[in-house]
């Protein structure tokens, strides 16, 4: 998938990316996340995509921006009620610079992993410290990654069948540089639509020393967004790194 760009997914989803892309969280996530900011505190979200998490979060009081790689995503955000009113710039977020401090930065929904390599991860914890206040937090949430159904590094799954369509995904797995690389393919009536993703995944103890390298240090991991326990069983993790004082 080497023609695939930072601002690929989103010229690829964003038409219909709320409707096939709802994780069921929200107001768990919503709700955490705004436990852990001061009242009317500096937000910060990665990929903010079409604002879920954001909007919320802004109705409530507190001052979010963003940061996004898609112009049709920050579209889709700006055209509902209040997303005009987020500041959002567009570009990588491992990299691209951004006004102010912070007092909480997050990125959820596995995003973390669509950064292509180990250090662009790296380069993404060392941006988010540079724009975090001494004691503010960035959370984030990944799967653990899980070989369920691979045969010689591939699976083939079915994702959606109904009598007029059909989803399939096929994910390849490369053990060297830890990438899947996803494809689902949408077949309705209106024809076929192929939908790619390679995905970067680490694992919560690699994921640990890259805030380590970044000056941050782990406060919380939770096997979900009601704070359980993370466990060998869990799928994914939410986990929040702090930046200390001195």
């Amino acid at each position: 998938m080497d023609n695939f760009r930072s601002d690929t997914f989103g010229k690829l989803n964003a038409a219909d990316y709320d409707a096939q892309h709802d994780p069921g969280t929200t107001d768990a996530t919503v709700a955490l996340i705004a436990g852990l900011v001061p009242a009317g505190g500096a937000v910060l979200e990665l990929a903010i995509g079409t604002g879920r998490v954001a909007l919320p979060l802004s109705q409530m009081g507190f001052a979010v921006s963003g940061i996004e790689a898609s112009p049709e995503m920050v579209a889709k955000m700006r055209a509902k009620p209040g997303g005009d009113a987020i500041p959002t710039v567009i570009g990588d977020m491992a990299d691209v610079d951004i006004e102010g401090m912070f007092d909480h930065i997050f990125l959820v929904f596995n995003t973390l992993f669509n950064l292509p390599s180990q250090e662009a991860q790296i380069r993404c914890f060392e941006n988010v410290s540079k724009h975090l206040k001494p004691g503010g937090t960035f959370l984030i949430e990944t799967f653990v990654p899980n070989f369920t159904g691979f045969t010689e590094n591939q699976r083939v799954k079915t994702m959606q069948l109904e009598v007029d369509r059909l989803c399939i995904e096929a994910v390849t797995n490369d053990p060297v540089a830890q990438i899947f690389a996803f494809l689902r393919v949408h077949i309705t009536a209106d024809g076929m639509k192929l939908v790619p993703l390679p995905m970067r995944y680490a694992y919560p103890a690699e994921i640990d020393l890259m805030a380590r390298l970044a000056g941050l240090r782990r406060k919380h991991r939770w096997g979900g967004w009601d704070k359980q326990d993370f466990t060998a069983d869990s799928t994914f993790h939410v986990s929040v790194y702090e930046k200390p004082f001195s």
